[in-house]
């Protein structure tokens, strides 16, 4: 039977398909839990997002524009298949959905124990769970940091975090003491930072301007970090950038608004969904694409396995998942649209719709969020077992609840390369953010 957290738990982690439950939140429980198989806890991160913090003015401001333009390499190619004289002739405004799409608001640091999520309409935590002295987190917030969408930590960039707002993305690095982050060269400094306690510092290292000043809504760095993917749900293209360089080079296809970008684990592949149902998988060799359609509406969710061989998807009016799976290598575009069935999303909780998805590193657990549903469930992250041999199946483990007085998730991501098995951390709409290791026999346990 899967594991039911009755009402007026919470819940604290998952042991060998067990999902162990409490009466309330304490760093003793979760110590007596898992904290003797991990060595450590993770300790809740309040946050209250009507008392935001007033960012500081920035130094310069007329000098913080990136310029946008093609550079060799891999955005010479983009260059070649861009129609610069294509020019929409009607742009729907899909703000009213925006909503429905998951739009990245966590993001855990590669290879720190470090977490960043949106806490208000301007601002960005960061918390560090390796930080043994118990400091309070970051928070990152400046001038230009305004309607913060979505956001994701830089592969192999060291302690760099990208925030996607309103006119471009902030570029945040960590400057420890001693040795003060860079600015980009040919970038004004525009030194923008307010953190609590000492130590760690965030700066804001620079500001790429999104072309026609839009409201990035999507972000998808390329696996080795030097690429950057930005789009919006008010424009049918989305933006390469070469991030040391500043310089971005629009593509499009279509003409919805973007919904969606990620980057395939291994690099191979791009994809980008739109509002109106459309979805285009990439290559990345020489940037050709397959467009795709949906009748189950359009693309909310989204999540690579591993391997970067399939992708997993959630659309807006099923609760049924879809996994494209790649028939060859690539630069293969070659791949089938299967159905991932969840029966136990309608069947228990009477909900129609799934709402928010995200897959671990190991392709081995699958956190689902719905719509709706019973009252019973409503508000719950379904957790699955996960097999992809060779078709994705997915069982059902049960059921998280966070804390408070009718607690939802907001956005919830899984550590990429947590060792010691998936680490699921959630944000709920209670003032909480949450972080639930998954232990099972195939990682730590004997």
């Amino acid at each position: 039977m899967p594991s039911f957290p009755h009402p007026g738990s919470v819940s604290i982690c998952e042991i060998n398909r067990d999902l162990i439950t409490a009466e309330s939140l304490s760093d003793d429980v979760a110590k007596d839990t898992y904290g003797k198989i991990l060595g450590m806890v993770f300790s809740p991160v309040p946050f209250q997002s009507d008392q935001l913090v007033r960012p500081p003015s920035p130094e310069q401001d007329d000098q913080q524009v990136a310029t946008t333009a093609p550079t060799k390499g891999l955005l010479q190619t983009l260059q070649g298949i861009l129609n610069r004289s294509l020019t929409p002739l009607f742009h729907p405004n899909h703000v009213n959905l925006l909503p429905e799409v998951d739009l990245q608001g966590v993001s855990w640091h590669q290879h720190k124990h470090i977490i960043a999520f949106i806490s208000g309409p301007n601002q960005v935590i960061v918390r560090d769970f390796e930080d043994s002295e118990g400091k309070e987190p970051c928070i990152l917030a400046n001038e230009s940091q305004r309607e913060v969408k979505v956001l994701e930590w830089r592969p192999n960039g060291g302690r760099q975090l990208s925030v996607a707002c309103n006119g471009g993305i902030c570029i945040w690095a960590a400057s420890f003491p001693g040795s003060a982050a860079s600015v980009r060269s040919g970038a004004s400094s525009f030194l923008g930072t307010l953190s609590r306690g000492s130590g760690v510092r965030y700066t804001l290292v620079d500001f790429l301007r999104s072309h026609n000043g839009e409201q990035i809504s999507a972000l998808s760095w390329s696996p080795d970090g030097r690429y950057l993917a930005s789009g919006s749900y008010e424009s049918s293209s989305f933006t390469i950038w070469d991030v040391a360089q500043g310089l971005g080079t629009p593509i499009r296809r279509g003409l919805g608004g973007i919904s969606m970008l990620k980057w395939s684990p291994t690099g191979d592949y791009f994809f980008s969904a739109k509002f109106d149902g459309t979805f285009y998988l990439w290559e990345t060799n020489t940037w050709t694409s397959e467009p795709w359609s949906s009748t189950s509406g359009f693309v909310k969710g989204a999540s690579w396995d591993p391997d970067g061989h399939m992708i997993l998807l959630a659309f807006s009016k099923s609760s049924t998942l879809g996994s494209i799976h790649f028939a060859s290598k690539p630069p293969s575009l070659d791949a089938h649209l299967l159905p991932v069935e969840l029966p136990e999303i309608m069947s228990l909780t009477n909900s129609q719709t799934t709402e928010k998805i995200a897959w671990d590193a190991s392709g081995e657990r699958l956190a689902v969020s719905f719509k709706d549903g019973d009252e019973l469930y409503r508000g719950l992250i379904a957790i699955y077992d996960v097999r992809r041999t060779p078709l994705i199946s997915a069982s059902l483990i049960g059921f998280i609840r966070g804390p408070g007085d009718n607690p939802k998730p907001l956005a919830f991501s899984f550590h990429d390369k947590f060792k010691q098995g998936p680490l699921l951390f959630v944000c709920w709409s209670s003032g909480f953010c949450c972080t639930y290791p998954l232990i099972f026999r195939s990682h730590v346990l004997p």
